[in-house]
């Protein structure tokens, strides 16, 4: 039985636009009360072209960072490629700033439909040479002035940006995906790993192959910086939590027990599934509240209630 869980901390995903009404004080209510239960931070998917209401991330994460003094805040995951770099870098050092250190960015490749890359600019066949090239870019302008940069995509000719960011190692860019690509890529330049909707087992194997491949490609990575985003649902019972997250659960994997990816019912079940993360290397979670819109702040104060103290005690 594990019991120590110094370095587990636990967060939470928000996906789209989780509340029963339309009005931009219920994200403000969201996140002052998630700071008084101690929840350690919030994470915004990214969506930049889409018909669903979501917010856009850089933009969410400045109006949580006015209304918090400790939460921290992050993207999971952000479209690198839909992006300049240097402005996302002038973005987030900016957050930074403001917030004193409590930006988190996790960034990924993008999604998968064309159209987006089109409206934002650029195309899709070139996002993961692009993505490589932003976070060099991104670490370079953070980390000194006057940089110079040639790349197939990118260009910058004596270029600095103020202010730099609080935190001393620099905001750690974390990366999403469990294809092997994915895990390459973040052996490769990733700061941490954060995978969504993936299973203990799978995390468990994918672990040990990024600290090898880091390994050799020179890149270290801290042991705490492996996390899982996992979607839950309160209940009295697996089968009424099931069908409270019925039209609100998003995993679109047909290849796995949705039990091993999900919990769904009493919070005994959310518990075992992250000891169960836990024992496979895990330690950061941002958890998304998979129900109504009209129990969205009763699925946080539950998770306040029976599982961050249990986790944030050491």
């Amino acid at each position: 039985m594990i019991t120590n869980y110094d370095k587990v901390r636990i967060g939470m995903a928000m996906s789209g636009w989780p509340f029963p009404g339309n009005n931009p004080s219920l994200l403000g209510e969201y996140v002052t009360e998630m700071e008084k239960l101690d929840i350690d931070s919030l994470w915004f998917t990214d969506r930049i072209v889409s018909e669903t209401f979501t917010l856009e991330t850089v933009v969410a994460m400045s109006f949580v960072a006015a209304l918090t003094e400790k939460l921290k805040f992050g993207t999971s995951v952000i479209g690198l490629p839909l992006r300049n770099p240097t402005i996302l870098a002038k973005e987030i050092a900016t957050l930074d700033y403001l917030s004193n250190g409590r930006s988190l960015p996790a960034v990924g490749l993008g999604p998968e439909t064309e159209n987006d890359y089109e409206a934002c600019g650029t195309d899709k066949k070139s996002r993961a040479g692009r993505t490589e090239e932003a976070v060099e870019i991104m670490r370079l302008l953070w980390s000194g002035n006057n940089v110079n940069y040639k790349g197939n995509h990118f260009t910058l000719s004596n270029v600095s940006i103020e202010p730099k960011p609080v935190q001393k190692d620099l905001p750690p860019i974390w990366f999403g995906g469990r294809s092997e690509p994915a895990i390459n890529r973040t052996a490769k330049i990733g700061d941490g790993w954060l995978v969504s909707y993936a299973t203990a087992e799978e995390v468990s194997v994918s672990i040990p192959k990024i600290k090898e491949k880091a390994l050799a490609y020179g890149n270290h990575i801290e042991d705490d910086h492996y996390g899982a985003l996992i979607s839950f649902c309160f209940a009295d019972t697996r089968k009424e939590g099931e069908k409270l997250a019925e039209n609100y659960n998003v995993v679109r994997r047909e290849d796995v027990d949705l039990k091993d990816v999900t919990a769904f019912g009493p919070p005994d079940i959310l518990i075992n599934l992250l000891d169960d993360f836990i024992k496979a290397g895990a330690t950061k979670f941002t958890l998304r509240s998979a129900c109504p819109p009209e129990i969205t702040f009763d699925q946080m104060r539950l998770l306040g209630k029976h599982i961050v103290p249990r986790y944030h005690r050491g």
